[in-house]
């Protein structure tokens, strides 16, 4: 009896410690603050636009998307100068394999993916896209060649969390064309 109750102790204790092996991983790269910044540095000011989409208008981005679409809330931050939108940044949250990534995604006024930067990721350090890796969407369009094994190349060893950043990337270039560009 009582070998089992140091059993049951030693297997918590040890779940206890691997989970939390797991936080102790996790790691936020940006504050919202400092993300703005980086994608605006010459912006006189940022205004935050709030949209509820419409089932239409979930069904449109999934189906330009070509992935689900897990909150009807979109909200683009809209770097300005004195004269002109110096372009449009998305924060982006999903899950990777179990746990969550961020990404600030900016997008042109003309709909071209400017940068594409990790804010927060909680999975595994060996699972973290390179920043080599996520240049490769500079200057990239919604497409259908904007996927995987096509325009993107993949990530050795991680392969949920470069189809989960690509998904990312194509439903937030969706949301700009359906919320920004067709509202012109």
């Amino acid at each position: 009896m009582a070998w089992a109750s140091f059993s049951s102790q030693y297997v918590l204790c040890m779940v206890a410690l691997l989970g939390s092996a797991t936080i102790i991983e996790a790691q936020v790269f940006y504050s919202k603050a400092e993300a703005l910044q980086v994608a605006f540095p010459k912006a006189d000011r940022i205004e935050t636009q709030t949209f509820f989409l419409t089932p239409q208008q979930v069904e449109r981005v999934e189906a330009l998307a070509q992935t689900s679409v897990t909150s009807k809330l979109a909200t683009f931050h809209i770097g300005h100068t004195a004269d002109s939108v110096q372009g449009y940044a998305f924060i982006e949250t999903h899950i990777v394999r179990t746990f969550p990534e961020t990404f600030l995604m900016v997008v042109s006024p003309d709909g071209t993916l400017q940068k594409l930067l990790v804010l927060a990721f909680y999975e595994p350090a060996e699972y973290l896209p390179s920043e080599r890796w996520l240049e490769q969407f500079d200057q990239k369009r919604l497409t259908p060649s904007l996927r995987l094994r096509r325009d993107i190349h993949g990530i050795m060893g991680s392969t949920l969390t470069a189809q989960a950043a690509t998904q990312g990337v194509r439903k937030v270039l969706a949301l700009f064309q359906i919320l920004i560009q067709e509202k012109k």
